[in-house]
């Protein structure tokens, strides 16, 4: 029998994936800016935001999966926390799971009358999303956030429906504290 070295590790230390077909995409402030209710111009555009490492499977077969490490940096825009840009599932029938990995934050959920709800999330915590429900990260700490996730490889991501009905919670850091306003 050939014992074989995996296609993926992820490097819990340094909070990335390597492997084969790992796919990493990082998102800047100057390609965020529209996901916060005002632009900060103290913040450099090159601002890392967040780095997403995706494992593909490379096969159309719809029962695989995905996996995944979104690692979030510990930035505010004009103190409104840090979030990734949020999306509903195009399957609702594919739901997902998040892990905490390292950090602190929210996991905001919507659905699709626009009305939200967050859990915390801490290292450890286990998430289950329901596919129906609209999901975005929220860094809440001083230090990164990172979260692991498994979804169905035929989930598909709907940014639209978020461009278009907005989250109606916004999450702000102010004088240390946490704040959760709505979305005007």
């Amino acid at each position: 029998m050939k014992i074989t070295e995996a296609k993926w590790i992820e490097d819990f230390k340094e909070g990335k994936i390597n492997g084969e077909t790992v796919e990493v995409s990082y998102k800047t402030y100057e390609q965020a800016k529209s996901f916060y209710a005002k632009e900060d111009t103290s913040l450099p555009d090159n601002t890392l935001m967040y780095t997403v490492y995706t494992c593909h499977t490379r096969n159309d077969h719809t029962q695989n999966l995905n996996w995944g490490l979104t690692v979030m940096e510990p930035v505010c825009v004009a103190q409104e926390c840090n979030v990734t840009r949020g999306h509903f599932h195009e399957d609702e029938q594919c739901d997902e799971i998040y892990v905490c990995q390292k950090g602190e934050g929210l996991l905001l959920l919507m659905d699709e009358k626009g009305q939200c709800r967050a859990e915390k999330m801490r290292e450890g915590s286990i998430h289950h999303i329901d596919g129906a429900f609209a999901h975005r990260l929220v860094n809440t700490s001083d230090s990164k956030l990172e979260v692991m996730c498994c979804w169905p490889i035929n989930a598909g991501h709907d940014y639209k429906r978020v461009e278009n009905m907005p989250f109606s919670v916004r999450v702000f850091k102010e004088d240390g504290k946490i704040t959760i306003k709505e979305n005007n």
